[in-house]
Order: structure tokens, then sequence, then C-alpha cells
């Protein structure tokens, strides 16, 4: 197979043979806290038949507004930069602390298997009281001498 190009343009190829792909790799925007005040401020304001266009404008999606509104109702919007302060991630588990969530979690299945067992059993018991019961009254309303 031959490849043609103009002349001074040479295909790209990349590690695998293939073209290179020319597009840039797009990167994930980044809101600021004021932006993101802004459209849930605009958004809330805009008649029903409005919204739709903003989102539209700012190339943004409902869940955008809808996860800003409840930071900004959580006070985590406050319209300035991001204080890097503490991670607001959990600290890592220790196994220790893992193995006591996993006995923990386990004793309360067990505790509540036991409590369903017993009370099968109380209803098992008042059931066969109840077919004894019936079975005794039974030969109680026989005639004498037949079986």
């Amino acid at each position: 197979m031959t490849v043609t190009s103009p002349p001074g343009k040479q295909p790209q190829h990349s590690h695998h043979g293939h073209q290179a792909d020319p597009a840039p790799r797009p990167s994930r925007r980044v809101f600021t806290p004021r932006y993101k005040l802004d459209m849930v401020t605009e958004y809330e304001s805009a008649p029903n038949g409005e919204k739709g266009a903003i989102l539209r404008r700012e190339g943004l999606y409902s869940f955008h507004i809808i996860e800003w509104t409840r930071a900004r109702d959580a006070g985590r919007l406050t319209g300035q930069p991001a204080d890097p302060g503490p991670s607001t991630t959990p600290p890592r588990k220790s196994a220790e602390q893992i193995e006591l969530e996993k006995l923990r979690r386990q004793n309360h299945k067990l505790t509540s298997d036991l409590t369903k067992t017993r009370m099968a059993l109380d209803i098992m018991g008042k059931a066969h009281a109840l077919l004894q019961e019936l079975a005794e009254s039974e030969q109680d309303d026989r005639p004498p001498g037949k079986s």
C-alpha cells in the first residue's frame, strides 16, 4: 500500500503504525466557587423556559447546578478561592478497624438470625400444641368401641 501526501507534509505515525490523532486531548474543566455561585443564582432566578438555555450557553448539565446548589446550601461555596486545608477524605482504616467492623456486621447478622430462629421455634411449638389439642379432641369425639 502506498501513502501519498502533499509535498512538505509527511504523515505522522505513532509507535503502533497508526496515524496519530491530531486533536488535543480535552482537559477537565475547573469552576471557581464564584462562578458556581453566579450560575446557581442565575439559574434559580431564570424563568422555567430559560433554564435550559443557560445550561446550553455555559455547556453545563443539570447535575452541575444540583451539586452546586447543595454545596452552597451546606456552606461550601463562599465565593472565595478554596482553602487547601485538611483533606476531606476520611483517613484509611487500620486492619484492626476493618476486622472490628466486619465482626460487628457478622454479630448483627447472627443476632438477627437467632431472633428469627427463636420466633420460628415459638411458632412451631404453638402449632404443635394446637395440632396435638385437635388430635386429642378428635379422639374424645369418637364413639367408644369403634376404631
